[in-house]
């Protein structure tokens, strides 16, 4: 027990003989840090606070390097000097640091903590950090690939449609690769990763995408395909070779055409079978063949055919149509205004009303006066609407009279206010 006790003794004496040396040593060491200190993972050790605030401000201005990890374990790396770069900690943060240090004893070693971090303020030539950005291979290399989704090929004579698989390729959202650089080179902070970050893009479609292949069956459908006009009795086909090489492949979900083939194609239709404004042979109530034009007639809306044949080109089935019209007659006969119509004869100043082919009404009439600028304009026309009891004005005059006023039984315009 007396040796036990001794040693216990001599520890005792140890303890506080180090105790007693402490405060001198602290004193000593209060204006610079405990070894083992960083911030940031920069070393501060046994610098004051002015020297390790230089420190900080010497690294970042000239060893400063943001990395940049790309695919395919590429990096590159932006330099301090290149950027004009600079950074600033909180103000007082590192005495902040020295003060708790004195304050706890200034411990150091592998069991106190000095690793510090904090947001720290970087500042840089916004100019010269873009124009890094810009030529980073990331943004301009001649190495990138750019995504791009899976999709069914165009046209080949003879041959099916496929589906082209989606290209996996290193391109980045440019604006969302520069701001992620942006904010890291603003917080001092050594390292982005563009993939982990989701500036690659990445394809939307892939080969195996359900919808991309049923429009690739659909696609091939249409090699099957083939769509008649009918006009009267006459008819056009348009055959599946056609349809197939106005095709140029998919894109959201649909087929793609070329709609100038299919809007020259519908031109065709409307040149052959438009009569609307042409001449065409009147036989008239008195016996006379004459040749008159005007709006009445077929004509096709080719705008909306064009849109109407494509959508049912998207649906690959066979079908017989009729095109969309902007204006249509009776029938597709020669005398395509039908077997009842009225015909006025400017020329004899004579009006016929003919039903079913027959002539069951006629009398004389007054057109429009010539030297009153009220000529009544031949030609063929559809009644606008049919009116009883209508009185027809003319122009105001500055009094607020009329210049006429003729009370009628019967009005039926057939070309704007003539009638």
């Amino acid at each position: 027990m007396k040796i036990s006790w001794k040693r216990n003794a001599k520890s005792a004496v140890f303890a506080i003989g180090a105790a007693l040396l402490w405060p001198v040593s602290a004193y000593a060491n209060e204006t610079t840090f405990v070894s083992g200190t960083s911030v940031n993972g920069l070393g501060i050790s046994n610098m004051t606070v002015e020297q390790a605030t230089q420190r900080v401000a010497d690294f970042y201005a000239s060893d400063y390097k943001l990395t940049i990890r790309e695919k395919g374990g590429k990096t590159e790396v932006i330099t301090g000097p290149e950027i004009g770069f600079s950074v600033g900690l909180p103000e007082g943060y590192l005495q902040q640091i020295l003060d708790e240090q004195n304050a706890s004893g200034r411990l150091s070693g592998p069991d106190a903590d000095n690793k510090h971090r904090t947001e720290m303020t970087g500042s840089f030539d916004q100019a010269a950090l873009d124009a890094k950005i810009g030529s980073l291979n990331a943004i301009s290399g001649s190495s990138i690939v750019t995504t791009a989704d899976a999709y069914v090929s165009g046209y080949q004579e003879g041959q099916p449609f496929t589906i082209v698989p989606e290209v996996r390729g290193n391109n980045v959202d440019r604006e969302k690769t520069a701001q992620l650089i942006r904010d890291a080179a603003a917080k001092g902070e050594t390292e982005v990763d563009l993939e982990a970050a989701g500036c690659y893009y990445t394809p939307s479609v892939t080969k195996d995408d359900e919808a991309l292949k049923t429009l690739c069956d659909t696609m091939n459908q249409c090699r099957e395909m083939t769509v008649t006009y009918t006009f009267g009795e006459q008819s056009e086909t348009l055959d599946s070779a056609s349809i197939c090489s106005w095709i140029t492949g998919s894109a959201e979900g649909q087929i793609q055409l070329d709609m100038e083939k299919v809007r020259a194609y519908v031109k065709t239709l409307a040149d052959k079978y438009d009569t609307a404004g042409t001449a065409r042979t009147f036989h008239t109530a008195t016996g006379r063949d004459v040749s008159v034009s005007g709006p009445f007639g077929w004509k096709i809306d080719q705008a909306a055919e064009a849109d109407a044949l494509a959508a049912v080109i998207r649906t690959a089935q066979s079908q017989s149509r009729e095109p969309v019209y902007a204006s249509r007659a009776v029938d597709r006969s020669a005398a395509e205004w039908g077997t009842t119509y009225v015909e006025a004869d400017l020329t004899a100043q004579h009006v016929y009303m003919i039903k079913e082919g027959t002539v069951v009404w006629d009398a004389p009439c007054v057109t429009g006066n010539v030297s009153k600028n009220y000529t009544t304009p031949p030609g063929l026309y559809r009644l606008t609407y049919k009116q009883r009891d209508r009185v027809l004005r003319g122009q105001k005059q500055a009094d607020g009279k009329y210049e006429y006023e003729t009370p009628v039984s019967y009005w039926m315009p057939f070309n704007g206010g003539i009638g």
